[in-house]
C-alpha cells in the first residue's frame, strides 16, 4: 500500500511546544516541526523580538504558533509553560526541551551562583516541564531534549559544571522512557556538537579548535539538528535513546 500522507502533513493535527525557541537549535526546530504540519508554542526570557519573528513565520507556513516568556530558571514558570501552551493552542503532544545555558570556567572558580543557575535552568527544569508535559500527554506524545557532545566526550578542561547538568539529562530520558513507555509516550535525546548559532558562531575565536574536533571538520547547521529531532517527533518505536548530531565529535 502506497501512504498518500505527505511529508509536509507527518505531524498535521499536533501541538509542540519548544522551550528557548526563539533563536539556534530552538528556532530551526520550531519552523521544521511547523513545516510538518504542528502548531507550535515557543519559550523566550530575553529574545521577545526574536521570538516574534519565530511566530510570524509559523505563521506564514499556516499553522498556530504562540511566543510565551518563561525563564527555565524558575521553577512556577518552566511547569507552567506547559499549561499556557494547553491553553492557547491546546496538547502539547510533542515537548523540545531546548532551553539551557552553558557556563565554562575553572573547577576552582565556579561560583555557587552559576553552579545552581545552570543546574536550575539545564537539569530542574527540563525536570519540571517534562513532568508537566507528561501529564497532560496522551498515546503518542514525545519527548525530546538537547543534550550536548560533551556528555559524550568532553575534549579539554573547564566543562564540568555545562557536562555534568547535560549528563543528567541522560539518565532522566532513560527513566521517562520507562516510566512513560506504557502510555505510549517516548523520551528520546539528542547531542548536538558544535553548532553555528548567536551563542557560538562557526566563525567565532574559538571555532577553529571546536570544528578540527569533529570528523567532518566543521560545524553543524541548526537545521540539521532540528531535522533529527523531528524525526523523533514522529518515531512511534523509538525510546529511552541518544542521537549524536556532531559531525564525528564523539567518534
Amino acid at each position: 500500500m502506497t501512504s498518500t500522507t505527505t511529508q509536509h502533513e507527518t505531524l498535521n493535527g499536533k501541538v509542540a511546544l519548544v522551550t528557548g525557541g526563539s533563536r539556534g537549535i530552538g528556532a530551526a526546530t520550531a519552523l521544521r516541526l511547523a513545516r510538518q504540519g504542528a502548531d507550535v508554542a515557543v519559550t523566550y526570557v530575553n529574545g521577545k523580538e526574536a521570538a516574534a519573528d519565530v511566530v510570524r513565520a509559523v505563521e506564514a507556513l499556516g499553522r498556530r504558533a504562540v511566543a510565551l516568556r518563561a525563564d527555565s530558571a524558575d521553577a512556577q514558570e518552566a511547569a507552567d509553560a506547559v499549561e499556557r501552551t494547553a491553553r492557547e493552542l491546546g496538547g502539547p503532544d510533542i515537548l523540545v526541551n531546548n532551553a539551557g545555558i552553558g557556563v565554562l570556567g575553572p573547577l576552582d572558580g565556579l561560583p555557587l551562583a552559576d553552579v545552581d543557575r545552570v543546574l536550575a535552568v539545564n537539569v530542574r527544569g527540563v525536570f519540571l516541564t517534562s513532568q508537566a508535559a507528561a501529564a497532560r500527554m496522551t498515546a503518542g506524545g514525545r519527548i525530546i531534549t538537547i543534550g550536548t557532545c560533551m556528555s559524550q566526550r568532553v575534549p579539554g578542561p573547564g566543562g564540568t559544571l555545562y557536562a555534568m547538568s547535560k549528563s543528567a539529562l541522560i539518565g532522566l530520558t532513560k527513566a521517562l522512557a520507562r516510566e512513560l513507555g506504557p502510555r505510549g509516550i517516548t523520551a528520546n535525546i539528542v547531542h548536538p556538537g558544535p553548532i553555528d548559532t548567536d551563542m557560538n558562531p562557526a566563525d567565532g575565536p574559538y571555532a577553529a579548535d571546536q570544528a578540527a574536533m569533529t570528523a567532518l571538520g566543521r560545524f553543524g547547521r541548526a537545521e540539521e539538528v532540528a531535522a533529527t529531532v523531528t524525526h523523533l517527533s514522529g518515531a512511534a518505536y523509538v525510546t529511552g535513546a541518544e542521537f549524536s548530531v556532531d559531525g564525528g565529535h564523539a567518534a
